[in-house]
């Protein structure tokens, strides 16, 4: 039988100590026995995944945790999703993120406008494409906040560049938004769209419906994340070995399709604080016995961070400890395999947003020294085992180590 590999990202699981916590990280507050056992049982570590010159965000780090260095392959958040919702981009094209949000009093309320369904977002997209699309603009639906715009550069010149400067909404919560909006070359379009798009979908019926039933509108749109089609190895060429996703992320889908791994969809999985934490489990155990490598992404800590609420993020870790990385962790023990846990960046409770600090991972597996220590912040920092500047290292360390080379 091959020898298997597992993989848990706990997504912005890292954090630094907060005061509501006793003075303790939310990693340290949550009741976790499977990832301590993970860690005291095997090789404790960390690693930066977000090199210097990039925003801390799920799109460079997701690159770095499949062993993809982002200096060389990353060319923006949104083709990754694009690659997830099957819009190929030609040589010219580009893909930009199209968050439907909540701007109140002039600033940046809520970049998830109240975690609008898919469905209701699909009906603002359809309504945003008829009065915006044309002329190589496209709008497409995504995952509840998370859409797309497309622009089609065939026969025409390229409106954006590397001096093109977007903004992350999630990284400045409450912030006023005339501040942070596009800059440089084709900021004007993405400026003038921003603008129009406001008055599409602020009195939309979607939002009327939701204003009636006390929900926060979704009566602005942010466009940031713009990048054309990267190039990605294989990950079975590189290593030899079949890879599957399971994620209700499109980033991360992205990710694992452009490196040419199966997706597994998981009923009830949603992104956020109410997925089905024990189907993704379930989901993740029976993948093991069809692929050489399966990778399970929970969103739910990093949403938890962004929300500002410590209560909810150490709650989500303990339910990612029990429903999945303990399933996951007895089945890997029986094919004689090796897991890894790791986030892909740290999410502060405190600013809400991300951060490129040091985030600890372990992993475990016959014939691996044991470190001893819980799985944690702090005990990464002083367990002795590697530092890994360069976080996209960590998946060939994580292979090297399980194949005793």
């Amino acid at each position: 039988m091959p020898q298997k590999f597992a993989i848990v990202i706990p997504d912005g699981a890292a954090d630094e100590p907060l005061e509501s916590l006793g003075g303790r990280t939310p990693l340290q507050a949550a009741r976790t026995p499977e990832m301590d056992a993970i860690a005291r049982e095997g090789v404790l570590g960390r690693s930066r995944n977000v090199p210097d010159r990039f925003l801390p965000g799920s799109d460079v780090a997701t690159l770095s945790l499949f062993g993809y260095d982002p200096d060389a392959v990353f060319t923006g958040r949104a083709p990754l999703e694009a690659a997830a919702a099957g819009v190929e981009l030609g040589p010219e094209d580009w893909a930009i993120r199209c968050n439907l949000m909540t701007i109140e009093d002039g600033r940046l309320s809520d970049f998830t406008a109240g975690h609008i369904t898919s469905e209701e977002a699909a009906e603002l997209i359809a309504a945003l494409d008829k009065g915006l699309g044309g002329d190589g603009i496209e709008f497409r639906p995504g995952v509840s906040y998370r859409n797309l715009m497309i622009y089609r550069g065939a026969g025409r010149p390229a409106p954006f560049g590397p001096t093109t400067k977007t903004v992350p909404p999630h990284d400045h919560p409450d912030q006023p938004a005339a501040e942070y909006l596009p800059t440089g070359p084709g900021s004007d379009l993405l400026r003038d769209l921003i603008e129009r798009g406001r008055e599409i979908v602020e009195n939309h019926p979607v939002n009327l419906a939701r204003a009636d039933l006390g929900k926060k509108p979704a009566n602005a749109i942010w466009l940031w994340g713009q990048g054309k089609a990267p190039s990605l190895s294989k990950f079975a060429d590189l290593h030899g070995l079949r890879g599957a996703i399971i994620s209700a992320v499109d980033l991360v889908r992205g990710v694992g399709l452009l490196a040419g791994w199966d997706r597994i969809d998981v009923p009830g999985a949603t992104g956020y604080l109410d997925t089905d934490y024990a189907a993704k489990g379930r989901y993740g155990v029976e993948a093991l016995d069809r692929y050489d490598i399966v990778c399970v992404h929970i969103e739910a800590p990093d949403e938890a961070s962004h929300e500002g609420r410590a209560d909810a993020k150490v709650e989500a870790l303990e339910r990612i400890d029990r429903e999945i990385v303990g399933p996951m962790r007895r089945a890997i023990d029986s094919h004689g395999g090796r897991i890894l846990v790791s986030p892909d960046h740290a999410t502060l409770v405190r600013t809400k947003a991300h951060d490129r600090d040091w985030v600890p991972w372990a992993m475990a597996g016959a014939g691996l020294a044991a470190s001893g220590f819980p799985y944690d912040e702090a005990s990464a920092a002083r367990a002795g085992g590697p530092s890994l500047a360069d976080g996209h290292r960590l998946m060939n360390t994580f292979l090297d180590i399980a194949n005793n080379r």
